[in-house]
């Protein structure tokens, strides 16, 4: 007799960060993950959890709301305002309508209140992680030349080679390469790319730009990231 495993399937194993201070609560959250075959990272800190989402590719982040230095409203701000679209589940002991609003407005996708089933954890981010797989590779696809970057999967590489971005760096290149062959200001990448966080006279811009020439330019032939003297940058093959 074939053995029942104790939770749903999940269709696609997915990479999980789990930012939670409960140590009890996270061992048994990274539990229900693990026994549906994900990969689960897991930290207790607000502000390392910030860290952690900004030096990995994940599939889904589960932010618990009280957390020490940020909390999960203000992770969940900062990780929308550089632009990164990884769906978000809030976990909380506060259920009023009000905390609710302010985590959905912060840009969370889903509000989870304790203590909850690990059913209905499960099937919350089954639904999230639906948003981030791959349906259709062709639609969220951007290439220029042998430069590929999938914006479900947050993966990038060239003639074959798999080339690894912070999510700064992955935003950057998405900006670049949907506008391809189009000179994109200094303001207007600093407006899009890094909001109101910078300074318009600040050279973050070139200092990125550099960023991405050393992993996407330094050893291919033909160099995609082009400079237009005093005015940005533009990305193009020919």
């Amino acid at each position: 007799m074939q053995r029942r495993r104790p939770f749903a399937v999940i269709e696609v194993d997915m990479h999980i960060l789990l930012v939670e201070d409960d140590d009890r609560l996270a061992a048994a959250v990274r539990r229900i993950f693990t026994a549906e075959g994900h990969v689960v990272d897991w930290v207790a800190d607000g502000l390392e959890g910030l860290t952690q989402s900004e030096m990995e590719q994940y599939d889904v982040f589960v932010f618990d709301v009280m957390l020490p230095s940020l909390d999960g409203f203000e992770i969940t701000r900062r990780i929308r305002r550089d632009g990164v679209r990884t769906p978000i589940l809030l976990l909380t002991a506060r259920d009023a309508v009000r905390d609710r609003v302010t985590g959905l407005d912060a840009g969370a996708d889903d509000y989870l209140v304790k203590p909850f089933a690990p059913q209905e954890l499960l099937a919350r981010v089954r639904a999230l992680g639906r948003r981030s797989s791959p349906q259709s590779m062709e639609n969220h696809l951007l290439t220029v030349g042998d430069l590929e970057l999938n914006v479900l999967t947050r993966e990038a590489e060239r003639g074959g080679k798999k080339i690894d971005l912070t999510a700064k760096e992955f935003v950057l290149l998405e900006e670049l390469m949907r506008h391809a062959g189009q000179v994109m200001t200094r303001t207007r990448l600093l407006d899009t790319v890094w909001n109101y966080d910078v300074l318009t006279d600040s050279n973050v811009v070139d200092m990125y730009i550099h960023y991405l020439r050393t992993k996407i330019d330094k050893d291919f032939e033909v160099k995609l990231i082009r400079t237009v003297r005093g005015v940005g940058y533009a990305i193009r093959a020919d």
